[in-house]
C-alpha cells in the first residue's frame, strides 16, 4: 500500500507540473497573439549618430507605425556591441526587448573577444536591416590609380605601405585583411579610435590607404582621396563605373557590413514573424532608402531564414580569417 500511494503521488505532482506547464506555454501564445501592448525597446550597441544607431533610428519610425506602439532606442555603446548583447540576453523574451546591431557582434566578436556571451547560442535571429559596402580607398599622393596598381607597389616593397583601420577586430580591419589574403601583400596595420579618424590620416598621407566603411564618399567626389576599388562582391550603386576588387583580378577580397536584428531566446515563433515582416515593410519604403543613402548603406530586407545562413557563412569565414591571421583585440 505504501508503493501504491508514493506512486500514486509521483503521479499527481507530474500531472500538476505538466499542466503548469501547459498553462505557461498557453499563456505565452494568448501574450504574443496580442503582442505588441506596450512599448518595445530596441537595444543599439554604438554611440548615438554611427551607422547602427541612425538605421535603426530610421527602421524604428517605421515599426511603431506599423505595429501600433512607440519603438524605443537604448544606446549601450561598448565592446564591440557585446555591451549591448548582453543587455538583450539578460532580457526576457515576451517580444518587448531586441537588439540591432552589424553581424560581426556574431560571427567575428567571439573569436576576437575574451567573453561568455554567444549570439549564436543565446540570441534569436530576426532579420536583416541594411548593409553597406567598403571601398579601397588611397592617400591622393599615392602614385596609383587602380587596385592593381596599389598591389604592384606593395609587393615592390615589402612592408613599406601602411593601411589604416577603424580599429583592431572592426569589420574594415578584417576587410583589408582579406584583401592582404587575396594579393598577397605585405603592409603594415595602423588602428585608430574608429573610420573617421582613420580616413582623415589616409586624407593627410598619414596612412596610404584604407577599407572605408562609406564615409569617404564626399571626400572622393572632391578628390581628396582616391577610390581604387569596392570591397565587395558587386559594385557600389553610389559609384556603379569602379569595378570591385575582385572584377580587377583578385578574388575573395569582398567583404560588406551587414546589419540586424536579434531578440532574446525563448521570444515566440510569431512575434519574430511579425517584427521581420514589420522590417520588411520599414525597409520597402522610399523615405527609408533615401536616408540609408545618406549614410553610404542599402536597406536589404532578409527573412529569418536568410539572415541565418548570412550570419553561418560570414562567421565560418570570419572566425577562419581571424585565427589564420593571428587577429587580437588589446
Amino acid at each position: 500500500m505504501t508503493f501504491s500511494f508514493s506512486l500514486a503521488r509521483r503521479t499527481v505532482a507530474q500531472a500538476a507540473l505538466a499542466l503548469c506547464a501547459l498553462g505557461a506555454v498557453g499563456a505565452a501564445q494568448a501574450q504574443s497573439t496580442h503582442w505588441p501592448t506596450k512599448p518595445i525597446r530596441v537595444v543599439v550597441g554604438f554611440a548615438p549618430g554611427g551607422s547602427t544607431d541612425v538605421m535603426a533610428r530610421i527602421v524604428s519610425q517605421s515599426l511603431s507605425e506599423s505595429l501600433g506602439q512607440s519603438v524605443v532606442i537604448d544606446n549601450k555603446p561598448g565592446a564591440s556591441g557585446n555591451i549591448a548583447a548582453s543587455e538583450v540576453i539578460r532580457a526576457p523574451g515576451d517580444g518587448y526587448t531586441f537588439l540591432i546591431a552589424p553581424t560581426s557582434v556574431e560571427t567575428a566578436n567571439p573569436s576576437l573577444f575574451k567573453s561568455s556571451i554567444l549570439p549564436s547560442r543565446d540570441l534569436m535571429p530576426v532579420g536583416g536591416v541594411g548593409k553597406t559596402q567598403m571601398y579601397l580607398v588611397a592617400k591622393p599622393q599615392l602614385d596609383v590609380k587602380d587596385t592593381r596598381d596599389l598591389v604592384a607597389m606593395a609587393k615592390a616593397q615589402p612592408g613599406k605601405l601602411s593601411y589604416a583601420s577603424a580599429g583592431a577586430g572592426t569589420p574594415p580591419h578584417l576587410a583589408c585583411e582579406l584583401f592582404k589574403l587575396a594579393t598577397g601583400i605585405d603592409v603594415a596595420h595602423v588602428p585608430y579610435r574608429g573610420a573617421a579618424p582613420a580616413l582623415q590620416d589616409v586624407m593627410a598621407g598619414q596612412a596610404d590607404f584604407v577599407c572605408d566603411p562609406g564615409i569617404a564618399f564626399p571626400h572622393i567626389r572632391t578628390n581628396k582621396v582616391k577610390l581604387l576599388g569596392v570591397v565587395s562582391a558587386k559594385r557600389s550603386p553610389f559609384f556603379p563605373d569602379v569595378p570591385t576588387v575582385g572584377e580587377q583580378g583578385f578574388k575573395d577580397a569582398d567583404l560588406d557590413i551587414w546589419f540586424g536584428m536579434w531578440a532574446p531566446n525563448h521570444t515566440p515563433a510569431d512575434v519574430i514573424e511579425r517584427m521581420n515582416k514589420a522590417l520588411a515593410k520599414a525597409l520597402a519604403l522610399p523615405t527609408t532608402k533615401t536616408r540609408y543613402a545618406d549614410l553610404g548603406a542599402e536597406p536589404v530586407p532578409l527573412s529569418t531564414t536568410e539572415f541565418k545562413a548570412l550570419l553561418s557563412t560570414e562567421g565560418k569565414r570570419l572566425s577562419t580569417l581571424i585565427k589564420e591571421q593571428k587577429i587580437i583585440v588589446d
